[in-house]
């Protein structure tokens, strides 16, 4: 993949590629559980549409794309470069007569996501996606920002800005950190905000390992307040600011058996699978374990 460095990018003109959450398991308990803390989703999107506005504000050349993020599909669901005629001619004509504001046409488009999103739904998979797609939208804003540092020879420096509730899905582990790995290599920093009341690994990880920024507010209700001053700034002022850092970092795998957050385990030492429980034959590879470990240890080597 080429990086970002490849073409010179303007210092204070960003490209940013948010993460929208709208995982509806997760909203849905943050609005019954009646905590004073806890954001219901009209809350959420309010503050994150003053803070996009924001980010348009800032500078006239700055390109701003959302990626909606559902559990069963992932979308693109506004991109600031594309012309809002294009929005308009999809309405009819008493509708495409109305002056549509960014904040309108994003909203309207997010509310057909979240509709297409919820058809997906089955009753036999519906106990089962209960995690957001963060693997997806990931891959998505990744491919998106390829497209822009190989389109010409200037660009706006990119980064990416995930907003999530819903806790990691252990299932996309594997998919994650291939994405991770990718931004890293692309110099691409992955911003991440956490509403929810669980502090999330895969994008401490994410945070850390590409050189962007992890936030979980103490205080839901100023949310505007904490995206405005840490993440509407551009990579070249981050410099000469003394932003938040995370006390710690959560580096713990999930296993390929039965996709779960682990301490310990095994690991292959062939592909690197990691597994909760020793077994003779790898899944991933196949190769086979002549040795078997002490009884009642678990190690991770």
């Amino acid at each position: 993949m080429a990086s970002a460095g490849s073409n010179p990018p303007q210092d204070d003109v960003s490209l940013v590629v948010a993460l929208l959450d709208t995982n509806p398991f997760f909203w849905a308990s943050a609005a019954s559980s009646g905590q004073a803390s806890s954001l219901t989703f009209p809350q959420f999107l309010e503050h994150v549409l003053a803070f996009f506005n924001s980010i348009l504000l800032l500078h006239q050349m700055n390109q701003l794309v959302v990626i909606g993020t559902g559990t069963n599909s992932c979308e693109f669901i506004y991109d600031s470069s594309a012309m809002n005629s294009e929005y308009k001619k999809s309405k009819d004509s008493k509708a495409s007569q109305e002056i549509l504001t960014p904040s309108t046409i994003l909203v309207q488009q997010l509310e057909d996501f979240i509709r297409r999103d919820q058809a997906l739904s089955t009753n036999n998979n519906a106990a089962k996606n209960i995690h957001s797609l963060l693997s997806g939208s990931l891959s998505m804003a990744l491919c998106y920002i390829q497209r822009i540092l190989r389109g010409g020879p200037s660009h706006p420096q990119p980064r990416i800005l995930c907003l999530q509730g819903s806790p990691d899905g252990p299932q996309q582990y594997v998919a994650v950190m291939n994405a991770i790995f990718s931004a890293q290599r692309s110099m691409v920093p992955i911003d991440s905000c956490i509403v929810g009341s669980q502090h999330s690994a895969f994008l401490q990880q994410a945070s850390h390992i590409t050189g962007g920024i992890y936030l979980k507010p103490q205080q839901p209700e100023g949310l505007f307040q904490f995206l405005a001053m840490v993440f509407a700034t551009d990579l070249h002022t981050r410099r000469f600011l003394q932003l938040p850092r995370p006390t710690g970092v959560d580096f713990r795998a999930s296993c390929f058996c039965h996709k779960k957050t682990i301490d310990m385990g095994y690991v292959c030492s062939v592909c690197l699978s990691i597994f909760c429980e020793h077994s003779k034959k790898c899944s991933t590879c196949e190769s086979t374990f002549n040795q078997k470990p002490p009884s009642g240890q678990k190690r991770k080597d």
